[in-house]
């Protein structure tokens, strides 16, 4: 007969496939995918459609263990310090404000209003304590995954965000920290053990305890990411490792009960925390744990909600939103005082101070994490104090994302494309000569993005429109010819006509225009000294043929990627402009992994290229990936 675990197990499997089918449908209508998966767990489960047995997600709680396990890897690899250097006060001051004043702040207000609070009316002062400094502390947690696909999203670059990013992530790694605290002194509250110095040594120890062993797995962690297996044989153990540390730490605690009469409780969240940490700065194996945790993540996240939304009791939801909508208001209260006092100790401008509120009110694993652990641990309330920090979290599903973008584009660091087709993120080009060739050539650099001139002197009834390329008339090769179509402002002047020609482009370049890249077509040979003593970049067509045909025959694959000719894949050339990214070294900067970087020019010199090779601003970066990769690389380095 097959297990009753088995049969749960199937189900859920086949209940999260739908939800993530379905739940891609949500975003149509505004709402975030972790939402939709939510839902969609509540109308499957045992409430609604009765197709997964009320408790059965008992028999799954392997699948928590294993989620939160992951929610901590992923919020400790977040935690990269050299990316933080630059705004360390203002991360630090905020960070205090939105830890300290959220917490005390949303922990008062909740245990004065728990007479309203339909489950703590009943209960005893102390337990209402309880669950206020714990409802405090998730009210902290910010969800580090949505605030990373939001940045994406608007491409946003600049002081405000890179300081709510690194607050984000900070105070997620403190808040599991300080929940390990705070929970430690709920179940002394609830369970009346007196807080003497016997509870605060245990606690003291349970603490050493958790970060020791942090260490010790981030070396085990290092390790295993240097076996030479596959992604996905590494992603699996990762997992697994992670489940282990749950294994481990009811271990000890059974363990210490039996043997010295006192639970030693470790704290699992702080250990893979402190591990990926560990990793993620201490070690040469940060780009692969990274690529490892963003790629099983929507896996991990899909089981997790479904699994919750299945184990959520639907006719409390119902009952809660009134008190949930009051608490979100209290917890955007407090976030709003703590964001605006750590902003003024940060001295932060006064519009960074008023809009800092804004990317903070997004919740997501974390928050939901630490609320299944207090529903796991309180049998008597706990179900209705997990329904009312999910209701919480769907509430701030919905506003959060919509004020963080607002917030972007009110400090004006915002930069979709739609709002860079004149600005300076576009690259422009101007080729002189109307022919195929420029007519191919301009064709392509559009559709690469690029604002494209071709200059002829040409009349107007022998060229033909092109679409998406300006024609600019030119009546002669002059300086004044050269300032009427906004020569200076081009990244590229391509020369397309007869040498002498290309000469005088090249030489009222040099001397007037200063245009970094000048590239020629050579028409003959005996022409190409004087052409290099201006610094520009000669393409001869017969031998340019010969060596492209040579690199096909031994190179063909790294050819063909340098050519464009694999798909969604690119090659460009990146003009260091941020001053935040000066002095950096190229292994201290967070790639997306199926980047590559060629090589690094400076001034008119090639540098051997290596991890320790420190950028400079103005450094001309070439780099290879997907077209997707490689925007995110370009606004990584340039403004």
């Amino acid at each position: 007969m097959i297990s009753e675990t088995y049969l749960f197990l199937a189900a859920f499997a086949l209940i999260a496939i739908a939800a993530n089918r379905i739940s891609k449908e949500f975003q149509k209508i505004g709402l975030p995918i972790i939402t939709g998966i939510l839902i969609i767990g509540i109308i499957a489960g045992p409430f609604v459609l009765q197709m997964f047995p009320k408790n059965a997600h008992v028999k799954l709680d392997f699948i928590n263990d294993i989620a939160l396990a992951f929610i901590a890897f992923a919020a400790g690899s977040e935690l990269y310090l050299k990316e933080l250097r630059n705004r360390v006060r203002q991360i630090a001051w905020i960070t205090f404000g939105q830890l300290i004043v959220t917490f005390v702040m949303s922990t008062a207000i909740i245990y004065f209003l728990a007479e309203n609070i339909a489950f703590m009316s009943t209960l005893s002062s102390k337990t209402n304590l309880a669950i206020s400094i714990m409802m405090g502390v998730i009210f902290v947690a910010r969800s580090p995954s949505s605030a990373i696909a939001i940045i994406n999203e608007m491409r946003a670059k600049g002081p405000f965000t890179q300081t709510a990013l690194g607050v984000t992530v900070i105070k997620d790694v403190l808040v599991i920290i300080l929940f390990t605290i705070a929970f430690a002194i709920a179940k002394s509250l609830v369970n009346g053990v007196e807080m003497g110095f016997d509870f605060v040594s245990l606690l003291m120890i349970e603490l050493a305890l958790s970060f020791a062993l942090g260490y010790g797995l981030g070396k085990l962690l290092s390790f295993m990411l240097s076996l030479a297996y596959d992604k996905k044989i590494k992603s699996v153990l990762l997992l697994l490792i992670g489940y282990l540390v749950y294994v481990l730490a009811h271990f000890v605690a059974n363990y210490s009960h039996i043997k010295f009469g006192v639970e030693v409780l470790i704290e699992p969240l702080i250990i893979c925390i402190i591990a990926s940490f560990m990793v993620s700065n201490f070690s040469k194996y940060r780009f692969e744990f990274t690529d490892i945790v963003s790629r099983v993540g929507p896996t991990v996240y899909l089981a997790f909600f479904t699994l919750t939304g299945l184990s959520l009791s639907f006719d409390i939801l119902i009952t809660v939103w009134e008190i949930a909508i009051l608490l979100f208001l209290v917890r955007l209260l407090s976030i709003v005082f703590g964001a605006f006092i750590g902003g003024v100790l940060a001295k932060d401008s006064m519009k960074f101070n008023l809009l800092g509120w804004m990317p903070f009110v997004t919740q997501a694993g974390v928050g939901l994490g630490l609320a299944t652990i207090v529903a796991a641990e309180f049998e008597v309330w706990g179900q209705e104090f997990l329904t009312l920090i999910i209701a919480i979290i769907v509430i701030s599903q919905v506003l959060g994302p919509p004020l963080f973008k607002w917030s972007i584009n009110l400090v004006n660091e915002g930069h979709t494309k739609a709002d860079s087709k004149d600005g300076d993120d576009v690259r422009d080009a101007i080729i002189f000569g109307y022919e195929n060739q420029s007519i191919a050539l301009a064709t392509q650099l559009v559709n690469q993005g690029w604002k494209v001139k071709i200059a002829t002197m040409l009349s107007k009834e022998k060229v033909k429109s092109i679409s998406g390329v300006d024609i600019a008339h030119i009546a002669s090769l002059s300086r004044e010819s050269c300032a009427l179509i906004e020569c200076e402002k081009a990244n590229t002047i391509v020369t397309l006509m007869t040498d002498e020609d290309n000469y005088s482009i090249c030489e009222i370049s040099y001397e007037n225009l200063g245009t970094k890249n000048i590239v020629v077509r050579l028409n003959n040979r005996v022409n190409i000294e004087k052409f290099q003593k201006l610094g520009a970049k000669i393409v001869e067509p017969n031998t340019a043929m010969v060596s492209l045909l040579d690199h096909f025959v031994r190179s063909p694959q790294a050819t063909a990627l340098l050519l464009g000719m694999e798909e969604n894949q690119d090659t460009i050339d990146i003009e260091i402009t941020d001053e935040q990214i000066h002095g950096m070294a190229l292994r201290n900067l967070r790639f997306p992994s199926d980047v590559i970087i060629l090589s690094v020019h400076r001034k008119e010199s090639a540098l051997v290229c290596h991890g320790f090779t420190r950028l400079r601003k103005g450094d001309i970066v070439t780099v290879v990936g997907s077209v997707e990769s490689l925007e995110k690389v370009s606004l990584k380095l340039s403004n």
